[in-house]
C-alpha cells in the first residue's frame, strides 16, 4: 500500500491524497508535477528513476476496509536533502549514464 505522502519534497507544496498533481517515483519520493517538469526534468534526485502520476486512493469504502476511511494517507512531511546543485549535478550523471548504456 502506498503510504500517499502529504507535501513535494521539493516545495513543500500541499499534495493531499485526492491530488492530481502528484508524482512518485518507483520508491514513493512524491514531487508536484510542476517540481518534476521544472526543477527535476523527471529524474528522481534520490534514485535516478523518472516519475510517474501518483494513484489516487478512494475516499468512499467499496470494498470493506479499503479507502482513506480505513487506510489514511500519511502525514509526515518529507524534504528533499539536496540542494538545487546538488540535484543537477544528479541528474546529469544520471543522464550521461543512460546515454552510455544504450
Amino acid at each position: 500500500m502506498l503510504e500517499l505522502r502529504p507535501n513535494c519534497e521539493w516545495c513543500d507544496k500541499d499534495l493531499p491524497a485526492d491530488s492530481e498533481e502528484a508524482c512518485i517515483c518507483t520508491y514513493e519520493c512524491t514531487f508536484c508535477q510542476d517540481c518534476v517538469e521544472s526543477v527535476l526534468h523527471n529524474v528522481c534526485p534520490n534514485c535516478g528513476g523518472g516519475f510517474s502520476p501518483r494513484p489516487i486512493r478512494p475516499h468512499i469504502e467499496h470494498r470493506p476496509g479499503v479507502s482513506l476511511q480505513s487506510q489514511p494517507a500519511s502525514t509526515k512531511r518529507v524534504h528533499s536533502p539536496y540542494t538545487l546543485q546538488e540535484i543537477e549535478e544528479f541528474r546529469q550523471l544520471v543522464l550521461s549514464r543512460k546515454k552510455l548504456n544504450k
